[in-house]
Order: C-alpha cells, then sequence, then structure tokens
C-alpha cells in the first residue's frame, strides 16, 4: 500500500529491535524495547506555519510513545506522525 502524508506528517518505518544481545541472549518478543530510531519512507507537504523540513530517506529519532502505527500490507508496519513528533535526525 501507498501512502502519502498530509500536512506536517511523516511516514516512518521503524528500525528493526535487537533479536540478540552482545553476550548471546535471545530477547523475547514481549521483552522487546519499541524501536526509537526510523527512516522516513513519505513526508506531507507541511503547513503555511510549519514547512516541511524533513525529507525521505532520512535516518530520525522519535519519542517512544510518538506516532500511530499503520499495516503497509505483507506484514510491514510504519508510523505515521506529525513533523514536531520527532526529535532529531541522524547525521552521518
Amino acid at each position: 500500500m501507498n501512502l502519502k502524508p498530509l500536512a506536517d506528517r511523516v511516514l516512518i518505518q521503524p528500525t528493526a529491535a535487537e533479536e540478540v544481545t552482545a553476550s548471546g541472549i535471545i530477547i523475547p518478543d514481549a521483552a522487546k524495547e519499541k524501536p526509537l530510531r526510523g527512516t522516513v519512507l513519505a513526508v506531507g507537504d507541511g503547513t503555511k506555519d510549519e514547512p516541511m523540513i524533513l525529507k525521505a530517506g532520512d535516518e530520525v529519532l522519535y519519542g517512544k510513545y510518538a506516532g500511530t502505527e499503520v499495516d503497509l500490507g505483507n506484514g510491514d508496519k510504519a508510523l505515521i506522525m506529525r513533523q514536531n513528533e520527532v526529535l532529531a535526525v541522524v547525521v552521518k
């Protein structure tokens, strides 16, 4: 499914949570932390008061409870949130 966010919203693909720790312990699904990092898949056009500064492909950090989870089909999940819920862009 293709989604185009409206106004100041962005669509983010969360980075997968780690399955195994450095010591080799397998982490069960119930104990995994929600990812706080992801890649921007699509952005809206912004609003007259808040222009869109993010772009597709940006790697970002966001709050633990930010956004709404959406199903993209084929088992893929993404988050849709307002631009102001994004905390930072990761600079490489």
